[in-house]
């Protein structure tokens, strides 16, 4: 194609020239965008997926005045999003901004609320100061005209005075609240030189609170002012996840959500984001704070609001207390077992309502729980906005939270909401570090994410979804809410004879058989050649740290340095000791910070091995997804069939909620290594329910069918006797070895 047929959108790629298959990702995102559809991208590491969505959606954006706005909850992706639109930047010029939370860019640390009447007293002080000047340029010049014997002129100075002396009165009020002095600065002075300097690149929030630090100004609040109408915004999942941090942002951008295109980078983990996003807490800390600050309320709803919060308390120390001593998948059997990390208290029932609910309605002893939560509510909403008002006045230091206002909302979404189909009500303890006492707290989690997502998707242009490990698109639909959106998948783009990819025919690891000798010292042994025939490190993946640890301790005979990351220790720390080292081998959970969102390149890691079938641990919480998964989609997995035949609804709760999401994690740990199209390694996948032999002698147990068929096809079969000479004989021909190879 000659240089002048080339698409538009080609303005917005800084590379000399794209990949065949990024040229023919655009072409279909451009077009899907110019109709306003939804795009599922699976593109493999080496894609360039995020060009290939960025360049045609920031050309759609420029044509129709929109703006982009990509999004990931990975914080390298977001460094990588930075880089690339610098280079897009340098070829041709965008507005763009980087956007990151106010607790991150605070100058002087108050929470939102504090912030939000700073800034509202601090505009108003600009605003009274600015009505001051001009009373005063308006009484010099009405003295003037006086002087000059205009009669009228005496009159009317004489009102601007009677103005100025009540404007004056309002200021030496608003001096004596609360006000920020770095916002003041910015509303006070000329900030064109800050806007020059933020659009003349690509400017990261440290750069901008450095900025704003330097010249004592908000650089938080110069950024919301100053993004209007650009061309890409990155920013946070919670930017666009959150109902209520979207609304304000779209605001900030100046774009009606039809008018915003997005981009969510590393989509797969869009579902478990918009489940936390959606759920809601109230701690047992909180409902007496509740109850403490009406003690001190002067007002006649103050007692219905005290049978709805005392009743609520009162009920969910009951309930956690009276699960002490059962075990199962409830708390620790006893109160002195509870650790400072939040465990679940199952409450919810199968054939009635949940355990903390029917605890409540036995402790209410009010007149009516309706029309008590409305005082509540009410009640809650006036204290809220005398503590605003009393913060603004300077009468406080500090923003109170109105602690009834947050109890009441959260017991009357979780009455009313609880028994919902998708809805979850649970209790938690935890121990206080500091105190050393147990208290609680009650949770409504959302099951399903497409009941946060389905409103995103629907009231944007479009989106474009992409992630390594993206598929079966269907399920992603279903989950997320998406209506009839154009797919596209691209497997790894490098050359196929640099990789092997090996489906270890060991004894499946079921939980009943980890702890069974033979079945360690056969996994141990494929492990163990693995670390003897690489020249140089390997990586390996365990459903668990305990796991891990097992193994690390089975392999203490190994020639190479081994590497325990452990929970709670920085893992970044370690990584950097491990890739330094050049025979090293480093084990891990794959449920850890290392499996997704860190490159091991070249040297880093040579072979990676995910061992056994990592399952999550199906605690109450995740059954209730995945209950709620089969309630939900259960018709329209037994109308696809497929390779394993009809499924029932429990078929498609466990293969939605659990199977699919354990399968994307294991090709998420294994793309660690084969970063570049000069790399080279092997793939180990150790447990016979990977093998394609598995699809028909363990039928419902193979997780074989769940990868995609290209990636199926690379699998190969082998006996863990005979792994030490295939990798031998592919790192051979790789002409890998630093001298001799080894004798297997």
């Amino acid at each position: 194609m000659a240089a002048s047929d080339s698409p538009d959108y080609l303005r917005f790629f800084p590379k000399p020239s794209p990949y065949d298959n990024q040229r023919e990702a655009m072409d279909e995102i451009r077009d899907a965008l110019d109709t306003g559809t939804d795009v599922l991208f699976e593109g493999a590491c080496g894609t360039g997926k995020t060009l290939a969505a960025l360049a045609p959606a920031l050309d759609h954006a420029r044509e129709t005045n929109k703006t982009v706005v990509i999004t990931t909850n990975v914080h390298q992706q977001m460094r990588q999003f930075v880089r690339e639109a610098r280079e897009i930047h340098d070829g041709e010029p965008i507005r763009a901004v980087v956007f990151k939370g106010k607790g991150s860019m605070c100058h002087i640390d108050v929470d939102y609320e504090e912030c939000q009447v700073l800034r509202d007293n601090t505009r108003e002080l600009v605003d009274v100061e600015r009505d001051k000047r001009e009373l005063e340029e308006r009484q010099e010049a009405l003295l003037e005209e006086a002087q000059d014997g205009d009669d009228e002129a005496v009159e009317a100075r004489q009102a601007v005075m009677d103005e100025l002396e009540a404007v004056e009165a309002d200021l030496e009020d608003l001096q004596e609240g609360n006000v920020c002095e770095r916002y003041y600065e910015n509303l006070a002075g000329d900030n064109d030189d800050f806007y020059q300097w933020l659009y003349d690149g690509v400017r990261t929030p440290e750069d901008i609170y450095d900025y704003a630090h330097e010249r004592n100004l908000c650089g938080y609040e110069l950024l919301k002012e100053g993004i209007e109408g650009v061309d890409l915004a990155v920013c946070n999942y919670h930017h666009l996840l959150d109902p209520g941090i979207r609304a304000q942002f779209f605001r900030w951008l100046g774009r009606d959500p039809e008018d915003v295109v997005v981009v969510f980078d590393e989509a797969h983990n869009v579902e478990d984001a918009a489940r936390d996003h959606a759920s809601k807490e109230l701690t047992e800390n909180t409902l007496d704070s509740a109850l403490a600050e009406l003690e001190d309320v002067d007002d006649d709803r103050a007692g219905a609001a005290e049978n709805v919060v005392s009743a609520f308390r009162d009920a969910l120390t009951e309930t956690y207390e009276d699960a002490f001593g059962f075990g199962g998948s409830g708390p620790p059997r006893a109160k002195s077992e509870v650790g400072s990390n939040w465990e679940d208290v199952p409450v919810a029932n199968d054939d009635r309502r949940d355990d903390l609910t029917l605890a409540f309605l036995q402790a209410y002893t009010g007149p009516g729980i309706d029309p008590d939560l409305d005082d509540a509510l009410a009640l809650g909403e006036h204290l809220d906005e005398e503590y605003d008002e009393a913060y603004r006045n300077g009468e406080t230091t500090t923003r109170q939270e109105c602690h009834v206002l947050q109890a009441a909302e959260f017991v009357e979404g979780y009455v009313n909401e609880s028994g919902e189909l998708g809805q979850y009500p649970t209790a938690a303890v935890r121990r206080d570090e500091g105190t050393e006492e147990v208290y609680g707290r009650a949770e409504l989690y959302t099951c399903i994410p497409r009941e946060v997502t389905t409103e995103l998707f629907d009231s944007v242009h479009a989106s474009v979804l992409m992630s390594a490990t993206l598929r079966p698109f269907d399920v992603v639909s279903d989950v997320l809410g998406l209506d009839d959106p154009v797919t596209m998948a691209y497997g790894l783009q490098f050359p196929e004879e640099n990789r092997r990819t090996f489906a270890v025919d060991t004894e499946p690891l079921f939980s009943s058989n980890r702890s069974d000798e033979a079945v360690q010292q056969e996994v141990a042994g494929a492990l163990r050649d693995a670390v003897e025939f690489t020249p140089g490190n390997c990586l390996f993946f365990f459903p668990s740290y305990s796991e891990a640890e097992r193994y690390h301790a089975l392999l203490d005979d190994v020639g190479a340095t081994r590497y325990l990351d452990e929970p709670g220790e920085a893992a970044e720390d370690l990584r950097q000791e491990f890739t330094a080292d050049e025979n090293g081998v480093l084990f891990t959970s794959l449920w850890g910070t290392l499996a997704e969102g860190v490159s091991f390149d070249g040297d880093d890691a040579r072979t990676v091995a995910v061992v056994g079938v990592p399952y999550p641990h199906l605690d109450a919480r995740a059954e209730a997804v995945q209950d709620a998964y089969a309630r939900a989609f259960g018709d329209r997995e037994g109308d696809r069939g497929g390779g394993r035949g009809a499924r029932d609804g429990n078929d498609a709760g466990w293969r939605y909620a659990v199977e699919i999401p354990t399968v994307r994690k294991t090709r998420q740990a294994i793309g660690r290594v084969l970063r570049s199209p000069e790399d080279f390694g092997v793939r180990m996948l150790v447990d016979r329910r990977y093998t394609k032999q598995s699809r028909q002698e363990m039928r419902k147990f193979s997780v074989n069918p769940t990868f995609p068929p290209e990636e199926r096809s690379e699998l190969v079969d082998i006996d863990p006797k005979k792994l030490r000479f295939a990798t031998l004989n592919f790192y051979t021909d790789q002409d890998a070895y630093d001298g001799d190879p080894p004798q297997p």
